[in-house]
């Protein structure tokens, strides 16, 4: 059969294909109809060829059953006379189309909760958010759709409930169920209430009450674990912390679980773990202030945008392991950033500082280097860390090889009030 002329079967995909492609705009109310399908037209020469394929694909049509209008129009041939072939398929509307698909109650299902929507809310209506949900629904359980509907009726009844995700009042509503959901929500709130809050928090959107951002850390020293009833490795929300009864002289703040958990002890030191951009929440920490603060992060440039961030609120933090020279040693050790940082101006970064950050982002050692924390020899890295903590080795102090400085000695306890 010529391949100009569209056989049943191949009508059948496209007419699939462009459902997949505008079922969310026709449930919208877009769309123009009658969809029209041409069905090509046979030619003297291809009757001349194969008659028999064109006899074939006439005949197709003529028996064909089911939604949409075949067409047909006599034609007049040079050769071989007058002949009565289909030119088109034409289908009245939307409904047709997904019939024709064997997409029937997919798009009963979805148009009839699409109407149910819009008459509560009929906002919806000024966007295409709703309609760009077809799959949620055509598809969702009955329980599942009338649990959003309740949700999206709670929340907008009661926009700051101050509540807990756990204790939202919506019959059948779990956490997970929410959680796994909360994109879908949030859009659909958003569209409800015509703002723009970032989707991604949606504690704030719904009014929620947000859990509190919980920071680990661990106490080096055994004089200030005493003060705190003999811990070591806690994890709680920042602001319980900050009531801790300690006044350390140092603090390392480490990007790398695996380093700070390895960490050995030192006197008078805490080690604050894996903050990344939450660094910016250290200054509830009133025991920082006046500690001599240690960052070590990957030589990345997200790595130097969250030093800037916590220098904005610590001022007297330091780097280490972050400059030029760590970097070039490790060539060997190098990775990819996934993707650089957005840029910006960086204030709080050193002359040093700034000079590594614009090189990594102009590629000067190659595309999007970035040298891990974690795959800095051990022995080396701890040797440079307690020289930046003021922990000088037995050559420095003059000691003998077995008068090398313990960093496990506590301080007295009346050191750590000053």
């Amino acid at each position: 059969m010529p391949k100009k002329l569209l056989s049943p079967e191949s009508a059948h995909d496209f007419l699939a294909r462009r459902f997949n492609n505008q079922h969310q705009n026709w449930l919208a109310g877009e769309g123009a109809w009658p969809l029209v399908v041409a069905l090509g037209a046979p030619t003297d020469t291809d009757i001349a060829e194969d008659a028999s394929a064109v006899r074939t694909w006439a005949f197709a049509w003529q028996s064909r059953s089911g939604p949409g209008e075949v067409i047909f129009e006599e034609r007049q041939f040079a050769r071989f006379g007058r002949h009565r072939f289909p030119v088109r398929l034409s289908f009245a509307d939307a409904t047709a189309v997904a019939t024709a698909v064997g997409q029937t109650r997919r798009w009963e299902t979805a148009t009839g909760r699409y109407q149910q929507m819009l008459s509560r809310w009929p906002t919806l209506a000024q966007s295409k958010v709703l309609a760009s949900k077809f799959d949620v629904l055509a598809d969702y359980l009955p329980e599942d759709f009338e649990r959003l509907v309740t949700l999206l009726t709670w929340l907008q009844a009661n926009p700051d409930s101050g509540l807990y995700l756990r204790q939202l009042p919506v019959k059948g509503l779990d956490t997970k169920w929410l959680e796994k959901r909360a994109g879908l929500v949030a859009g659909l709130l958003r569209s409800l209430r015509e703002v723009s809050v970032d989707e991604s928090d949606f504690h704030a959107l719904f009014g929620l009450r947000k859990p509190a951002h919980r920071v680990r850390i661990r106490l080096l020293c055994p004089a200030l674990r005493e003060r705190v009833g003999g811990l070591c490795d806690i994890e709680a929300p920042i602001g319980e912390l900050a009531a801790l009864p300690i006044k350390p002289k140092a603090v390392v703040i480490v990007e790398n679980l695996e380093t700070g958990v390895a960490l050995p002890d030192v006197s008078g030191t805490v080690v604050i773990m894996r903050l990344g951009n939450a660094v910016s929440a250290l200054h509830v920490l009133g025991w920082l202030q006046g500690s001599q603060v240690v960052y070590w992060g990957d030589i990345d440039t997200h790595g130097f945008a969250i030093l800037d961030r916590a220098r904005r609120v610590l001022p007297q933090l330091r780097s280490v392991l972050m400059d030029e020279a760590t970097l070039v040693a490790h060539q060997p050790l190098w990775v990819q950033e996934p993707s650089l940082c957005a840029n910006a101006a960086f204030a709080e970064l050193t002359v040093e500082e700034r000079r590594v950050y614009d090189n990594l982002r102009a590629d000067c050692w190659g595309p999007r280097v970035r040298l891990e924390q974690e795959r800095l020899d051990w022995a080396t890295s701890m040797a440079v860390l307690m020289q930046a903590l003021e922990c000088r080795t037995n050559v420095e102090e003059g000691l003998g090889p077995s008068a090398a400085p313990n960093w496990s000695d506590p301080l007295e306890l009346d050191d750590l009030t000053e």
